[in-house]
């Protein structure tokens, strides 16, 4: 039934005639836009995912056809240990995919598999305790790891670096309590990693393997450190109360060309962006709770944030800095974000609780929806993105 057009008059008229607008028949469905479906893919997109509690690394594929995983490797040495695939990274070639391992007895360790065939080229080699996330240059050539030690005292840990063709540790650069979130920027010169427990950013130069530059992230003292002088800056005298981390970063994230870093304050509900040249803090993206991991499409649009505590996604548009998308994830405990290469999704893993499966949830970036999911094993955490393919398929795998 049409709206007589005297109504229709009175309505636009009279902002106090609002809501009886809304109760016309057929205005308020015309003010409502319909919702956009977001288009089916027009390619095929690979990510290898870890799931640390069940020891595998699955590869999931996406594409007209859906998700589905396609392989599930093994991974470790002992059938009677956890070991734990903690931080996964491909390298720019798509050639390798490199692993570490959180666990061991006590020291995880660092792995490298030929991809498509999936097959152990570099076995285990021991780093610090707990190796967390790690990032490699772009070359291929270096694999700096984070030790996120988890045992003992709260002591200044360190930054393993691997020249990845023998799998060797060639350097421990000692940074920081809890370092977390091993980024390298676009050029391949220099690394970045938080500190969860002493409120900073690290900046390490990549020819030289040395500490650069720092930055304290806590509130009122947001601002460069002597780099010399804090890699031992958790340390306190006895009996004296330590003063707790009020941003406790997660990680450290360099945008699409590298000129800012933005920082995951996880326990402010905070993101930092900061200015690589000025070495300042040019702005802050209020969050939803907890983030945790972050990635910036290549196209340098938009920094999308998982929300550990919050269970959740959010999207930030970089050019206006505002949120423009959150939403539940399809179980608890957001972990990891990788993006493909052409910006268009964002390919999330999920822990869940117990004995509950993990998930990949896959995210329409320009849609803003998710579009698919698809379970994988327990405790599903760091995820890297390995290829896409141009055309529609129909099954099958991309390797052997």
């Amino acid at each position: 039934m049409d709206v007589p057009s005297p109504a229709r008059k009175r309505c636009r008229l009279a902002a106090a005639a609002v809501l009886a607008c809304a109760a016309l028949p057929g205005l308020a469905a015309a003010q409502k836009p319909a919702a956009r479906a977001p288009a089916p893919p027009t390619s095929t997109y690979w990510v290898y995912v870890g799931a640390e509690s069940a020891d595998l690394i699955h590869r999931v594929r996406f594409g007209p056809d859906g998700a589905v995983v396609e392989k599930t490797i093994g991974v470790g040495e002992s059938a009677v240990e956890m070991e734990g695939p903690h931080g996964l990274q491909i390298s720019r070639d798509g050639q390798w995919l490199h692993m570490t391992t959180g666990h061991g007895s006590p020291d995880g360790k660092y792995w490298r598999y030929a991809l498509g065939p999936d097959t152990l080229a570099s076995p285990g080699t021991f780093l610090g305790y707990f190796p967390a996330s790690l990032d490699v240059t772009p070359d291929g050539l270096y694999a700096f790891v984070v030790n996120f030690n988890l045992h003992g005292a709260m002591v200044p840990s360190s930054v393993s670096v691997v020249y990845t063709p023998t799998g060797s540790e060639v350097a421990r650069t000692t940074t920081c309590t809890m370092p977390h979130g091993s980024r390298i920027d676009p050029t391949g010169s220099w690394q970045y990693s938080t500190c969860m427990m002493d409120d900073q950013l690290v900046e390490i130069d990549t020819r030289t393997f040395e500490v650069s530059r720092r930055f304290g992230l806590a509130t009122g003292s947001e601002g460069p450190i002597d780099p010399a002088a804090a890699a031992h800056q958790h340390e306190h005298t006895p009996g004296q109360p330590i003063s707790p981390p009020n941003c406790s970063p997660t990680w450290a994230q360099p945008s699409a060309d590298g000129s800012k870093i933005y920082v995951a304050c996880n326990k402010r509900d905070e993101i930092l962006e900061i200015d690589r040249a000025g070495w300042a803090v040019t702005r802050r993206f209020p969050t939803g709770r907890g983030p945790y991991n972050l990635a910036v499409t290549p196209n340098g649009k938009l920094l999308v944030a998982s929300l550990k505590q919050g269970g959740s996604l959010e999207v930030f548009d970089l050019a206006s800095g505002t949120s423009v998308f959150q939403t539940k994830s399809s179980t608890t405990v957001t972990h990891g974000v990788a993006i493909s290469p052409d910006s268009r999704y964002a390919f999330v893993s999920s822990e869940g609780v117990g004995a509950a499966p993990g998930k990949v949830d896959i995210y329409d970036l320009t849609a803003l929806a998710r579009v698919a999911s698809v379970d994988v094993g327990q405790q599903a955490g760091g995820i890297a993105f390995w290829r896409m393919e141009a055309g529609t398929r129909e099954g099958g795998e991309a390797g052997k």
